[in-house]
């Protein structure tokens, strides 16, 4: 089982990805989690690039490294892991590069949705947990920390991408569980435990 956790910054999805990890793993389930950019060392040598390096990149360099780190970060963690029986939890996948890169900065969405899947080769989430939350909310939950060079592009870009994963969740209905992120964590849990509960029992 394929299990993906999306959102805006400071929306609490890699809380409830750790928590939904503990859940699982309390009953016997192997569980692999991991990240984008990341999980691989290739692409975590690109997400530093991503969102530490000092060099501005290009809308389009942005894109094409986010798909090059999938890419690898599917043929070396996530399709083994799945043809083992584990389960795989991961903080973003190709959803967020139609949100970020395409709501967010402009780019061609079909361009987006065709480049993810050359990188992930049929390689999709069975659910996609959707953390959704005002844009002014999650911004006051990170304050004092420290932002990477995505989270420092502001309240407007962050509504651009609330508003992308928000089509993608109403176009791909199934495959989507779109959770209020403004509440808070334990009743978002419970609301993520019900649907792990209902995945166990398939």
């Amino acid at each position: 089982m394929f299990l993906s956790f999306e959102g805006i910054d400071g929306c609490g999805k890699t809380t409830q990805l750790r928590r939904a990890e503990a859940f699982l793993s309390a009953r016997g389930v192997e569980v692999v989690t991991t990240r984008e950019p990341g999980g691989t060392q290739f692409a975590e040598d690109v997400r530093e690039l991503l969102l530490h390096s000092p060099q501005k990149l290009e809308s389009a360099t942005e894109l094409l490294l986010f798909g090059a780190a999938r890419a690898q970060h599917v043929a070396q963690v996530i399709r083994p892991a799945l043809s083992r029986g584990a389960w795989v939890l991961c903080d973003r996948f190709f959803d967020s590069s139609e949100a970020y890169q395409g709501a967010g900065l402009g780019l061609d969405a079909a361009f987006i949705r065709a480049m993810n899947a050359f990188a992930v080769a049929e390689c999709v989430p069975h659910r996609t947990f959707l953390f959704d939350l005002a844009p002014e909310i999650g911004q006051q939950r990170r304050f004092g920390e420290k932002n990477d060079k995505i989270e420092a592009r502001g309240l407007e870009f962050q509504a651009q991408v609330r508003d992308g994963f928000l089509q993608i969740a109403r176009r791909e209905t199934a495959r989507f569980v779109v959770m209020d992120a403004a509440r808070d964590v334990e009743t978002v849990w419970s609301a993520v435990e019900i649907e792990l509960r209902k995945l166990l029992e398939k």
